[in-house]
């Protein structure tokens, strides 16, 4: 049964600089080191993109050596706070796919993952860029995998390719959504979407497909649905998701890490 770590929206920030006061570096060790303990056996550890705050190069130096200590392999992609050239300048073990974008498809035994990149840059013009896109080139790529594999298939994006009920994140979410799916239902072989952006722990399906989406390691999203503004950060603990894929289907679960505990004792 493949297991899969799931992290998204690390927004790592140089040494000495904090976001709402929290730093992403100590925040994002504190989840490695929970993994590296308890979930060491995972076939992979999949980043889904915001991986950096300002896509700085200090930052994903800073990044880069943290996800050195990471005992499981990692599989990563990009958001829209990232900068895909400077991204694979650095991460330079990252291979791109033909057309330069940070996509990469991934078979096991029971499943295909695959990871876009929904980076809508460049030109990395603020806000516009914080949506989603998911060009002609990305869907045909994406339309290639889906069509060589009879295995289920899995989905990691960064951006939402719907509305999950957050109104500021929802202007910002996948601008093609129609494009997306109508490819995906035509394929018939997604069993599951995985997803970020959001800062909240989201769970349901859209147009027939599960869905997920899990919080970010260091800040959260207010929880009021009708907040225009998506920028509004408050300081909950950090989570990663868990993915099991089961002889009859797939488990999704959420480790809330930094309050997590496993002492528990008979009620």
């Amino acid at each position: 049964m493949t297991k899969l770590i799931v992290f998204t929206d690390l927004h790592m920030t140089p040494e000495g600089t904090t976001i709402i006061g929290l730093d992403p570096y100590e925040r994002l060790g504190r989840g490695i080191d929970h993994v590296n303990r308890y979930h060491a056996d995972a076939d992979r550890v999949v980043f889904t993109g915001d991986l950096t705050h300002r896509a700085d190069t200090a930052s994903y130096l800073r990044l880069k050596a943290l996800l050195g200590t990471l005992a499981p392999p990692a599989a990563i992609t990009i958001g829209n706070h990232d900068n895909r050239d400077r991204f694979l300048d650095i991460f330079d073990h990252v291979a791109a796919d033909d057309n330069g974008f940070v996509q990469q498809s991934i078979d096991f035994d029971d499943c295909r993952a695959i990871l876009l990149d929904t980076l809508f840059a460049p030109p990395y013009e603020y806000p516009a860029s914080h949506a989603g896109l998911l060009c002609e080139r990305r869907l045909g790529w994406l339309d290639r995998r889906l069509s060589e594999t009879d295995k289920p298939v899995l989905l990691f994006m960064h951006h939402p390719p719907h509305k999950t009920g957050f109104t500021g994140m929802d202007t910002i979410r996948l601008t093609n959504e129609q494009a997306f799916y109508e490819l995906i239902l035509r394929h018939g072989n997604v069993r599951h979407i995985f997803a970020g952006h959001v800062h909240r722990t989201i769970g349901g399906s859209h147009r027939g497909i599960p869905f997920s989406i899990f919080k970010s390691p260091v800040h959260q999203q207010p929880m009021p649905f009708d907040t225009p503004d998506p920028s509004l950060s408050v300081d909950e603990p950090g989570a990663y998701g868990i993915v099991v894929v089961t002889p009859d289907g797939l488990q999704v679960h959420t480790e809330d890490y930094e309050i997590a505990r496993r002492d528990s004792v008979t009620a």
